[in-house]
């Protein structure tokens, strides 16, 4: 599991460990911590390795989960460069180990693929509509990249690939200062700081709970070679910024004002996944709404910062 430290990835590792699975969790540790995965010292069937999937790596595996990645634009655009590298290099690196061990791998992709999109809601079948030299383009362009590289390593080599395009995603152990939405306004809220969106908060995303996140993964991987993807995972329901920041205001009993900051270069305007494949070929269908999983999110950033509301 590289990226394991982080956010989806130390769910997933919990998911899989329960079911039985030994698990290698290889992470870097520039945006992923050990926070996320202390819970796991001492099981016998976990290991942590530290390293960078920038560079090659050896180890005997029976399936490959690769989520090492920078997610968060703040992350991603701190070092531009090397966001590019890790997706890309490490995308290499991973197949290229998939194909040594003739094992499958499961790349995390991303909405971000779709760019700002002119189709909506986007299918798996949408191409997209990508800035390639914009403030973001390391990551959305490395990670189509990467798509790239996992379809020609099947077509070409045989290696057995699930893509998993991963739309806005949020939980426990979210990380307080990577710049998501989710993220910001729950600190924002509880510090009784305003809560700040971007434009005028028409602009839309959906958000799926970390636990429904997890289980299509899963079902992605354990699917077999006859379903390599793309696939969205995502909740289809749909909010604007102005409708998500209501819900965290009463989540957490804030008084908090609300303002309005300028709208970051390149950030999409609407944002909402066609789930038909993942519904119709793996069985997947999210089942946490957001206001019960804002909730449990309000509850985590709570116990975890010692943070209190207004």
């Amino acid at each position: 599991m590289t990226g394991g430290a982080g956010f989806i990835g130390s769910h997933l590792i919990d998911r899989l460990l329960a079911a039985g699975h030994d698990v290698v969790c290889v992470d870097n540790l520039v945006t992923g911590t050990m926070r996320n995965i202390d819970h796991l010292q001492g099981n016998p069937r976990f290991a942590f390795l530290r390293h960078d999937i920038t560079a090659p790596l050896d180890v005997e595996v029976d399936e490959i989960y690769n989520l090492g990645c920078p997610a968060s634009p703040i992350h991603y655009q701190r070092d531009p460069v090397q966001t590019m590298k890790t997706a890309v290099l490490g995308a290499l690196n991973m197949l290229d180990l998939a194909k040594r061990l003739g094992v499958p791998i499961l790349q995390a992709s991303t909405s971000e693929v779709y760019g700002d999109p002119l189709v909506h809601p986007q299918p798996e079948t949408y191409w997209g509509n990508v800035n390639p030299i914009g403030l973001r383009s390391c990551y959305d362009e490395g990670k189509r990249c990467a798509e790239t590289l996992f379809f020609d390593y099947h077509r070409q080599h045989g290696v057995e690939i699930r893509i998993a395009r991963i739309f806005n995603t949020y939980g426990p152990r979210l990380h307080h200062a990577d710049g998501r939405v989710v993220s910001n306004f729950i600190v924002q809220a509880l510090r009784g700081d305003p809560v700040t969106i971007c434009g005028d908060g028409s602009q839309t995303r959906s958000f799926c709970f970390v636990s429904d996140m997890v289980d299509g993964l899963v079902r992605l991987m354990c699917a077999g070679d006859g379903v390599t993807g793309p696939v969205n995972f995502g909740n289809p329901r749909e909010f604007t910024m102005r409708e998500l920041a209501h819900v965290i205001l009463r989540k957490t009993g804030s008084r908090s004002p609300i303002v309005y900051l300028p709208l970051p270069e390149d950030d999409p305007r609407q944002r909402r996944p066609d789930i038909a494949r993942a519904r119709s070929a793996l069985g997947w269908n999210p089942s946490i709404e957001l206001e019960d999983g804002a909730g449990e999110t309000v509850g985590y950033f709570r116990r975890h910062l010692g943070l209190v509301g207004t």
